[in-house]
Order: C-alpha cells, then structure tokens, then sequence
C-alpha cells in the first residue's frame, strides 16, 4: 500500500526539484516503511510506500525496469496473482518474493492498455511507458483506491491524495459548485454523480473501472469494466449452489489474509461481517494468527429506545459468533465520551472533501486506532453484502411468492409458505391472503407509490444555475426512493459508477493515516458475478429471506445469528445521546449558518430553519431516524468545509 505521486511535462521542459520536494513533503503526515522517487527528464515518479504483504517487504518503488523500459509506482494488492503467474509464465523461483507493482509492470508489457481487465483486487497505479513516451494508468473496478490528478496543455500531476497537489505553484485551489450543489442535491450516501471532477475546479479523478493515458500533451480515459451477467447460473440442486457459494466466497476471503502483519475484520451481529470472519479466522489458524475483530457498542450510559425488533448493542450475537467460528480475539469497543460532532474537523482533513456518513465516522476513525496498537495490516469488512453475498429482502421474498400465485404453481407455493411460517411462527391463513391480495393488487393497478421525504435544502440559486437535478436525472439518478423492480435496481447499481466512490474515498484515506488496508471480500469481483449469476430464487427459497448466505453458512455461523430474521442491528443508535452534552452549541451553530451569506450561497438558509423548528431544542434520541436531522448534519459538514477557504 502506498500514497503515490508523479508529474509529467508534455512540452519536454524539466521538472523543478522544489516542486518534486513541496509533493513528496506533503506526504509526511502518512506513517511510511519507506519513501522513494525516480526522475527522468521529463518525468518524476514518487512513492510513499507502507508494506502490507509479504512480498511489499523491502520493495522498491518507484521500479524501473530497464529491459522493457517501463517504470511503475503502484498502490495496489493484487489477488489474482497465481492466474497472472500462470499466464505470464512466470518462474517459479521468483513468484513467491515478487511485489505486485512488478507484476502489474509485466500485465501492461504483456497486454499494454488491456492489462486492467486481468486484474482483480485493489490498485490505483501509473506506469511511465519511456518507448511510447507515454503514461498509462488504471483505478480498480469499484475504486477501492483513488487516484487525482491535474492537467493542463503542458503539465500533468497526479496523486493518492488531493492536498499534495495544490503545493505545485500552478494548481489553483478553487471550490467546484457543480460538484457540491450535485453533493447536497443527492438524498442518499452518493456524493456526486460525475466521477471525473471533485470538490474542487482544478483537480479530477480517475473514475472506478477506468484507465488514463497521457500522450502528446492529450489526456484520454475510457472504462475498461462494466459489471454485468448476462446469463443466468443453473445447477442441479439447493446444496450445489450452496457449495458453489462457498467456494467463491471463501476463496475471496482467503486472498484477502495476505500480509506480514496482522489481520482484523469488523464484527456486527449479522450475516455479511459474520460470514467473512467464520471463513478468515480457520485461514489465519493455519498461520498460527488469530483474528482480531472490533465491534462497536453504545457507550454504558445509553438507554435503549429503539423499537424491539432493533437491536441497539449486538454484542450478544457477536459473542455468539465468536465462541461459534473460535480463533478470534474480539474487541468491543464504545468510545464513551465521544462523539460525531467532535470528529467533523478533523474528518474534513482526513477525507479533503464533505462527506454524509456523520453517525459513523467517529467509530470509524476509533476502531483503525485500535486496531493500529494491535498491529494489524489488513483489515477486513462486509461493507457491500447488502448487494451481493445478503442480497434478498422481505420484498423480493413476497415478489416470489406472487409469481409463483401468478403463474398458478400452488404446490411450490404452498411448500414455500409452510416455510415461511415455520420460519416466522404464524400460519398461512395469516400470510396467504396477503399474497393473494399483493397478486391481483398488481394484475389490476399498479399501487401509488410512497417516496421517503428528504427536504432538498440546496441554494435554489445554485440548483438553477448548475441545473443540478436536470444532471441528476441526466446521468441515471432517480430521486424517486421507490423500488418496483429490485432485479433491475441491483443490476444498475453494478453499472452505475458513482454507487462505489464514496467508500473507496474513505477507506483509502484512513487506510493511509493508520497503516492499514481495508479490504472487503463482499465487494470480490469473482463474488460480485457469481451473485448476479444466481437465479433469483436462490435468495428467497426455504421461506427466508437472503436465503442463499442463510442456508450456505449452515455449520459455520451460529444458528442464532444465521437464522436470525426477527432483530435488526442499528449501529448508532446513542448517537443522539452522544451529543447531549455540545446539543446547545450543535442547535447555535446551524441558527448562525442558516443567516450566514456565503453558506447561503450553497444551502437554502430557510430550510435549515425549518428543519430546527422541526426537531425542536431537546436532543430526543428517535431524531436519529428523522430526515430533518439528516439534513441538519450535512449541512453542517458543508458549513465547516466552506468555511475552510476564508
């Protein structure tokens, strides 16, 4: 893993050594094992290098290789490496030592532009063609690592991280009102809906799943993966696609052990976090390691409030699947006396841009802390199972059901709903009727839709002068929070490019403060179409729902967390009460930027007024589930990031 920089003069003119020094400088606040640089002309390559894997051990990079005239620097974990190998026909003497940036320097020599569509795993990299004259490179499928740059007709910059680039004398710093009216626009987790520009003018990205080239003074990216199945997995009985399952899943877990430090995964009460622990603690035995894993809990002052079929402290589950999977060392951790309000400066450093996951980032800054003391490397997640490993909702168990109602085939559902009702402990005079009505509801009338109320407290000025929602709907973003086709909602969320950044953002840069990669095996592409592939009733059959990870993890999880359908875990739930003792400076500071002119320019002052008047002046725990809170909480972030450029 590494922080990587580079800079290249189309015009052929030299690069100053200042501005070499002012980029490499900037990345001093990242813990590093080793740093390093290579220049040529008019070329610069630099590496702030933290070795993850054995093989990054004592690597060299920048790497150039003077027999192919190539050189490389890489931030990358590639898990593909045996097929590459193989491939490749690489000796077999140099495949166990063998760094990936190397190997990715031999998948370009190889293969030149298409080498990213044989790559699985995490990498951002750039490679210095010196025959072509010429730089190339690539951001994994799903963006795990970013990757920025500048540009202009002679100058070209690039960097892990936004901040380096903004000491080079000729990039301006100038905030992109595009890109925050898309942020503030946009009711969901997205941040913006252009994954070429950021929050600021002068600095692009490359997106998830696409690759740059720099040639003769021209900049070009195309997209070099699209996910989709187009044919549908068919095998012979329920325990074949559950062996099947198995196999791709655990092996995504497996590649995602590697390294000479520690492993740590995050641990919930739920099947995603669950299901990955259950297969990498058996792995990481057979090193003699343990599994490290951290769980977060309400502080001990925190009254329970939720509704009873949430669950506020998982903690019972999570022991459940620890004493289960065994060989884990676990860690609950409650962070009492802190809380999300507190974090919001120094998060804005961490991420360089505003960002909406205000309930979460205290823990998740608090859990890299631990897990750093503890000497972990590599930290594990189930972040994207909702989409691939879990998918299969409520919904798409009753869809099931009035198909098979529809198309007349009784005795498959009879089965399925004697099921469900030994699943669910009620009867089917209870649960057939509704069916039935769920069935002919939808032969006769399609039933009027419900939308989830986020109030859009965007400037109204800024809205009409970027035309925000117009490009919202322009570029596939619907702000209609209705689903009637969950298959064709999932397929589109592969395909569209700005459902990943936003934690590729996050993980890399916290990742680089703590020395430590995240990795998420859920988000494996092998596992991401290998879900795709399954017919839909592989999630929704035995009368459960997500029925596929629930019936594959028999033996593996604990009954009483696989089967568990009744309790819901809500991580979060004390926020409100975390921030009881600063509520009174919380309420001030959105009164002052509701009147505040030049926030006003962005956020419409009169919705954040009407938003406090909704919530009142007491911090009531249940505000965690209303949108006016929400709105109240990003507006703040938006505040505090504006207010950085006086």
């Amino acid at each position: 893993m590494s922080a990587i920089t580079g800079i290249f003069h189309a015009n052929r003119g030299p690069i100053p050594v200042d501005h070499i020094d002012s980029l490499m400088k900037s990345l001093l606040q990242y813990p590093s094992d080793n740093i390093n640089t290579w220049k040529n002309d008019n070329i610069f390559l630099g590496c702030h290098a933290q070795w993850i894997t054995p093989e990054s051990i004592g690597e060299l990079l920048p790497y150039y290789d003077y027999e192919r005239q190539l050189a490389i620097t890489a931030d990358a974990i590639i898990d593909n490496r045996d097929e590459l190998f193989n491939m490749l026909q690489v000796d077999q003497e140099q495949r166990k030592s063998m760094p990936d940036s190397k190997l990715i320097l031999l998948a370009y020599y190889k293969w030149g532009e298409e080498a990213p569509k044989k790559l699985l795993g995490d990498f951002a990299f750039m490679i210095w063609d010196e025959k072509e004259h010429k730089l190339f490179g690539a951001r994994d499928f799903s963006g795990a690592r970013t990757l920025y740059y500048y540009r202009n007709d002679s100058r070209f910059a690039f960097s892990t991280t936004i901040e380096p680039l903004f000491t080079l004398p000729y990039v301006n710093k100038e905030l992109n009102e595009q890109w925050l009216a898309e942020f503030i626009a946009i009711p969901t987790m997205v941040e913006a809906v252009d994954m070429f520009s950021t929050v600021y003018k002068s600095i692009q990205q490359i997106p998830p799943s696409h690759c740059i080239t720099v040639k003769d003074g021209k900049v070009s990216l195309s997209r070099y993966c699209t996910v989709e199945v187009n044919e549908t997995l068919r095998l012979n009985s329920n325990a074949e696609y559950e062996e099947a399952f198995r196999d791709v899943f655990q092996k995504s877990v497996k590649a995602r052990v590697r390294t000479h430090g520690e492993v740590g995964s995050h641990l919930s009460g739920g099947l995603d976090s669950g299901s990955v622990v259950s297969f990498a603690a058996p792995v990481l035995k057979k090193e003699n390691k343990r599994l490290h894993t951290f769980s977060y809990v309400p502080e001990g002052s925190f009254d329970d409030w939720t509704p009873n079929y949430y669950v506020a402290n998982e903690s019972p589950y999570i022991k459940e699947t620890v004493n289960h999977v065994g060989n884990i060392s676990d860690n609950y951790l409650s962070f009492d006396g802190k809380s999300p309000l507190s974090e919001v400066d120094n998060f804005l450093e961490i991420m360089e841009m505003p960002y909406k996951f205000f309930e979460n980032a205290f823990w998740l800054k608090g859990i890299n802390e631990h897990a750093q003391k503890n000497g972990v490397k590599m930290m594990l997640n189930g972040a994207r199972g909702n989409h691939s490993i879990s998918w299969g909702s409520m919904k798409l168990t009753y869809d099931y059901y009035t198909d098979m109602f529809k198309k007349l085939s009784w005795i498959s559902l009879y089965n399925e709903l004697d099921a469900y009702c030994t699943n669910y402990n009620t009867g089917k005079s209870v649960v057939a009727p509704f069916i039935v009505q769920r069935a002919l509801r939808s032969l006769v009338t399609k039933k009027k839709q419900q939308h989830d109320y986020f109030p859009a407290f965007i400037s109204p000025s800024l809205a009409e002068e970027t035309n925000v929602f117009e490009k919202l709907k322009a570029n596939g973003f619907s702000l209609n929070s209705n689903l009637t086709n969950l298959t064709e909602y999932r397929n589109n969320y592969y395909k569209q490019l700005f459902t990943w950044n936003k934690s590729g953002v996050a993980e890399t840069k916290l990742s680089l403060r703590y020395g430590i990669w995240n990795r998420d095996p859920t988000n494996d592409l092998n596992v991401i179409r290998f879900c795709l592939a399954l017919p839909n009733e592989q999630y929704v059959t035995g009368g459960m729902e997500r029925s596929i990870i629930r019936r594959s993890m028999k033996g593996f999880l604990p009954d009483e967390v696989r089967l568990n359908q009744r309790k819901r875990g809500i991580q979060g739930a004390d926020i409100v009460h975390r921030m009881k003792s600063d509520w009174n400076g919380f309420i001030y500071e959105l009164h002052e930027l509701s009147k505040d002119s030049k926030v006003n320019e962005f956020i419409n002052g009169r919705i954040i007024k009407e938003a406090l008047s909704n919530i009142g002046t007491e911090p009531k725990q249940e505000l965690l589930f209303d949108a006016n809170f929400k709105l109240l909480t990003r507006s703040l972030i938006v505040s505090r990031f504006i207010k950085r450029f006086r």
